[in-house]
């Protein structure tokens, strides 16, 4: 059963702060990459794909990643923009899919994030033309190298490269239990605001 007479945002931060418990938990059990989640898009065509990335913010705004923009995720947003992120975190058997409409980041925080970023995953960014077909790995080593040589100090922030947040329409979470009796349950945003509600496993 739903929760409508709730506080709206108290629901809201609620679902935020339990996903804050649940990656704490991975980062403690050590996982190598403790916010990699399986992102889901479609474009036009209707043809759904998935693939890995990072998490690297999760605040009240949403849930940011970041990735090449010419990419075939980036095109698939830029038709249809929304998405869901599904974390699984296999030793702790707990789940996180945060689904929504998805919106660029401001240059700002790209820069900020950008600056964090190793050197050889900036010149990576410039080198790489993301999801395009590629004659050989030759190729793609003679792109790094040039790139190398055009910034020796510096490697600035390419056009094309910049983040995406999710602004949650939904967050569910999912642990599992005996005889795939699972514990799942949900916290969506509707009309009248934020409802928090059991799933059937």
């Amino acid at each position: 059963m739903s929760e409508p007479e709730r506080d709206s945002d108290a629901v809201y931060r609620e679902a935020l702060a339990r996903v804050h418990q649940v990656l704490e938990r991975a980062q403690a059990a050590g996982l190598p990459e403790p916010t990699a989640g399986v992102l889901a898009t479609a474009g036009q065509d209707g043809w759904p794909a998935a693939r890995t990335v990072l998490l690297k913010q999760l605040d009240a705004e949403g849930a940011v990643f970041y990735t090449n923009r010419t990419s075939r995720k980036g095109r698939q947003l830029a038709e249809n923009p929304r998405a869901s992120l599904c974390l699984y975190f296999q030793p702790l058997y707990e789940q996180v899919e945060i689904r929504g409409v998805v919106a660029p980041v401001t240059a700002a925080e790209a820069d900020r994030y950008w600056e964090r970023r190793q050197r050889l995953s900036q010149v990576g960014a410039w080198a790489s033309y993301q999801s395009e077909p590629l004659s050989s790995r030759r190729e793609l080593e003679a792109r790094v190298a040039e790139v190398e040589a055009r910034f020796p100090d510096r490697v600035p922030r390419p056009p094309h490269w910049s983040g995406y947040r999710i602004i949650p329409a939904s967050i569910e979470l999912w642990a599992a239990g005996d005889g795939r009796l699972h514990e799942r349950e949900r916290y969506e945003h509707r009309a009248e605001g934020w409802c928090h509600f059991l799933l059937n496993p």
